[in-house]
């Protein structure tokens, strides 16, 4: 069916962490999930687009209210083809980026299938942003910021705009969508949903084990 992931993040013995969630970037190729990705990783950005081959992925801890947390991120590929493969990452997904390009209305228009998608393929409890990249773009761009806050509202998403480019609410949007993760573990600490690791994504390669913002301001 394609490609087998590549896994450009490494895990370790060592349990240094008290939690470990599970992240997905969506959205249509060429809109800059990997870009993105990096950006919040590795603080780096390359201008040169290259496709993302079936799947890959970053790990990065950070620290929120007094706990550390290791991220596990998952980049997917938004081609079609790879379809299969990426949507069987979904299950024990915490947590989603779901990303258009701004200056680009297909990617825009596909939102709500890949909303679908995440309705459809995770579970219930899983928190989204929606964010409009590469705002650093004004003189292209196509879908206003008004847009792209009111399909979030309607899709009951938090919104952000941003620009892997510039570092624009790239850091913002990452730790909004772990503190909603946060939150939401807190509304059920008495939840299997939330407790005894039932749903708590762990590191693993294998997706079979793994059962509102600030405007641009460029």
């Amino acid at each position: 069916m394609g490609e087998a992931p590549r896994h450009s993040g490494r895990e370790t013995t060592e349990q240094n962490y008290d939690n470990m969630f599970k992240l997905l970037i969506i959205g249509n190729s060429a809109v800059g999930k990997t870009s993105f990705l990096f950006r919040y990783s590795e603080d780096t950005f390359t201008p040169a687009f290259v496709s993302t081959v079936g799947i890959d992925f970053k790990v990065k801890t950070v620290e929120r209210n007094k706990k550390k947390i290791k991220l596990q991120i998952w980049d997917t590929a938004g081609q079609e083809r790879y379809r299969t493969i990426t949507t069987a990452y979904y299950r024990g997904a915490m947590g989603f980026v779901l990303m258009y390009d701004i200056t680009n209305e297909d990617s825009f228009n596909a939102v709500q299938d890949w909303a679908t998608q995440i309705q459809t393929y995770s579970w219930d409890n899983a928190q989204v942003i929606l964010v409009g990249n590469k705002c650093e773009m004004e003189n292209e761009r196509i879908v206003s910021e008004e847009r792209g806050r009111e399909l979030a509202e309607q899709l009951g998403f938090e919104f952000f705009e941003a620009s892997a480019k510039d570092n624009v609410n790239v850091k913002k949007a990452f730790e909004h969508l772990v503190d909603m993760i946060c939150e939401k573990i807190v509304e059920n600490l008495e939840d299997d949903k939330f407790t005894n690791g039932q749903n708590i994504a762990q590191l693993s390669d294998d997706p079979n084990r793994q059962q509102q913002s600030e405007g641009c301001g460029c």
